[in-house]
């Protein structure tokens, strides 16, 4: 009954690192921890109303995904992301994903492609409710749902982790101005234009999103950011 015992409380230790991770993606989203910025286990663990060491282990799978790094006696900085950095991110995503695209529009049967109606129409509605989290978490499953068609799994994996990297700051006032709604459309006209086996439109309508997306990021850096109701502890 020990070995039990000691198995459910590490069970429940994960848990709480994964909802401190997510706790802690979803301020890196809204821009409550800044680029630069160094933070303290503590001085997290304390807004978030939680022990120090699931915040520590949360942080250290944040730098596994290059979205902190850690500093000694201090804490974790969250690292900055350049212009030249987005720059080549979407470049490496539009090498990687326009021409999937063209080819999943060929292979895929419509089954499939509806199957991820109800994602797409998931990150239109989280756009129009102003849910920012739920926004970037259906962009993430539709994004790579849909390459996952093309039965590449390294192929999905590395445009996962080009996005974890290229990962939006100050969202808020982007979605305040309306402005998420009309790149969050797009990925129902892509699936639509998928489905009329139509590939040269399809990787057309995958390249002016991807455009889109970079557009987006760059205003979406110019925003100001200040602190949502809640605080970090809102997140969990």
């Amino acid at each position: 009954m020990g070995d039990l015992k000691q198995h459910s409380l590490i069970k429940a230790q994960e848990r709480l690192r994964d909802q401190v991770g997510h706790a802690l993606r979803a301020a890196l989203i809204a821009g409550e921890l800044r680029p630069g910025s160094v933070y303290s286990a503590p001085g997290l663990a304390a807004e978030l109303g939680v022990s120090a060491t699931p915040v520590r282990e949360a942080m250290l799978d944040l730098a596994r995904e290059g979205l902190v790094e850690p500093v000694r006696n201090k804490g974790f900085r969250i690292t900055e992301v350049s212009e030249r950095d987005l720059d080549q991110y979407t470049e490496l995503r539009t090498m990687i994903e326009v021409p999937t695209v063209g080819r999943i529009t060929k292979m895929a049967t419509a089954g499939q492609l509806e199957a991820l109606r109800p994602i797409a129409e998931e990150i239109v509605t989280s756009a129009r409710e102003h849910n920012l989290i739920g926004y970037l978490e259906a962009d993430r499953r539709f994004h790579l749902g849909l390459l996952a068609l093309a039965g590449n799994d390294r192929l999905v994996e590395t445009v996962g982790d080009l996005r974890k990297r290229s990962r939006l700051y100050g969202l808020t006032g982007l979605d305040e101005a309306g402005k998420l709604v009309s790149s969050a459309e797009e990925h129902i006209e892509l699936l639509d234009l998928m489905l009329t086996g139509d590939a040269e439109a399809a990787e057309a309508c995958m390249h002016r999103h991807l455009g889109h997306v970079r557009s987006l990021w760059a205003q979406g850096r110019d925003e100001p950011v200040g602190r949502t109701p809640g605080g970090l502890g809102s997140g969990i």
